[in-house]
């Protein structure tokens, strides 16, 4: 922020986490600073015509910091004589969520719309810019979150919304603010959304690195042969294709019951795997659990021993696998190779790449696709020699390597980036930066990411 100049004068904001602001600012609550502060409510379930009209209905999941021009769902001008809750708010109001995981995430009215109850909307003010109090949000939401309460996810209310101080100038020196944070951010923005496709890029280029190498080898010389199967149609002509069925024996975990008996759930005997557990993380391994069975539940179902490989069969997750490093019971959304008698690493990598086919050759209606242990045991595998497995996953686990030091020097040029954001946005609605009288230059260099901390 050196680049910029500060006030010529600061005094206390009153507010811990504010800090200074300049002597010319003002520190508004928001309920003294706008008209209406609101909300909205969620019309009963059992009437699908409450949603069947042509007024956007905002949810939270809709508040991804920016302009909202339309809703999955809309209701009608009779919902409204109904709910007498649901209110229409103007176009250009600021709202935030208030509950649970969405909280504090932002949106602006690009249309007059009603919301749920999660919400709060800021309408109309005589002293706030809405795009500065939307700017002023995006910057301090950690510090609203921490006003939470409740013991479980964390939730504000409208009462406490209403009652945030914000730091203010002039109505004018509102706009410089926006139109100055409009210009910067976007550069930062630019600078995000490159490298957020980098990292989508190298997540694509690697998952296609690997399955070429699981299923064409590692010498693009050598004679092919047709596999028999219509998606992975040519191998090379010394491997041989089998089916997991042959090479192990499938099995599917299973559940204690009855499910909701306390004697055999969430206990300390047995590490307790479910399809949460496998699809959590990228990692190879399974080495922790985050729930136990009691000796009592564990009996009750198959052991898997440490080195079995799972595979996730049901839901949206499905074709998802992991190798276990510990003894651990699985639940019936799991499927194991047992007896396996190829290298598990080998097929793990296999099993990793072959995921979306997988899903679509057994999708069925619109229900979500489960795979049963006679499909399982039906995929074809391709398998090389064993001094060739070997090979191939030394180089696969060094790909991996290659492309996630990349991706994490991309993940962090992110991070940087975001906390100069944050950082910038903060500083100009504080006053701790002075834009007034800024100007957009006719020409920017945007700055290289290396350079967003300076």
């Amino acid at each position: 922020m050196a680049k910029y100049k500060a006030y010529p004068e600061y005094k206390e904001s009153g507010v811990k986490w504010l800090g200074t602001i300049p002597t010319s600012w003002q520190m508004w609550k928001l309920s003294h600073a706008y008209e209406v502060i609101g909300s909205g409510t969620t019309p009963t379930s059992d009437n699908e015509s409450y949603f069947q009209g042509d007024i956007p209905w905002v949810t939270t999941g809709e508040l991804r910091e920016k302009i909202i021009y339309d809703t999955d769902k809309k209701v009608k001008e009779s919902t409204l004589q109904i709910f007498s809750a649901l209110k229409i708010h103007p176009a250009g109001s600021v709202v935030i969520a208030m509950y649970g995981a969405t909280i504090g995430r932002l949106g602006i009215l690009g249309v007059d719309a009603t919301t749920n109850q999660a919400c709060c909307v800021m309408t109309k003010s005589k002293v706030i810019n809405n795009q500065y109090l939307y700017f002023w949000l995006q910057a301090y939401r950690t510090d609203i979150i921490r006003l939470s309460s409740g013991g479980g996810q964390p939730n504000i209310n409208q009462e406490k919304v209403s009652s945030l101080k914000v730091s203010a100038p002039a109505l004018n020196d509102q706009a410089f603010i926006v139109a100055f944070l409009d210009h910067e951010t976007a550069k930062i923005d630019n600078l995000i959304e490159k490298q957020q496709q980098l990292i989508e890029l190298l997540k694509e280029k690697r998952q296609a690195v690997i399955s070429h190498a699981v299923t064409k080898g590692l010498n693009p010389d050598v004679p092919m042969k047709d596999s028999g199967v219509e998606w992975l149609e040519k191998v090379p002509e010394h491997w041989e294709v089998s089916k997991f069925g042959y090479i192990s024996l499938v099995v599917r975990g299973g559940s204690p019951r009855p499910a909701g008996d306390p004697t055999l759930f969430n206990g300390d005997y047995s590490p307790w795997v479910t399809v949460a557990e496998i699809t959590k993380d990228n990692k190879i391994y399974l080495d922790s659990t985050d729930t136990f069975l009691t000796k009592k539940g564990s009996e009750q179902c198959r052991v898997f021993k440490a080195g079995t490989l799972l595979l996730s069969n049901s839901g949206a997750t499905l074709g998802v696998p992991k190798i276990l490093s510990i003894d651990a019971n699985a639940n019936d959304g799991v499927v194991g190779f047992e007896l396996l008698k190829i290298d598990h690493e080998y097929a793990y990598f296999y099993l990793s790449t072959i995921t979306t086919n997988l899903r679509e050759s057994i999708k069925q209606g619109s229900g979500q696709p489960n795979l049963n242990t006679d499909i399982v045991k039906s995929l074809a595998i391709p398998i090389p020699p064993e001094k060739e497995i070997q090979q191939i996953i030394s180089f696969i686990k060094e790909t991996i390597k290659l492309y996630s030091s990349i991706e994490s020097g991309a993940m962090e040029q992110v991070k940087l980036l975001q906390e100069r954001r944050t950082a910038l946005i903060s500083a100009a609605v504080t006053g701790k930066i002075d834009v007034r009288g800024w100007v957009a230059p006719d020409t920017q260099n945007i700055e290289e990411p290396q350079e967003a901390t300076a």
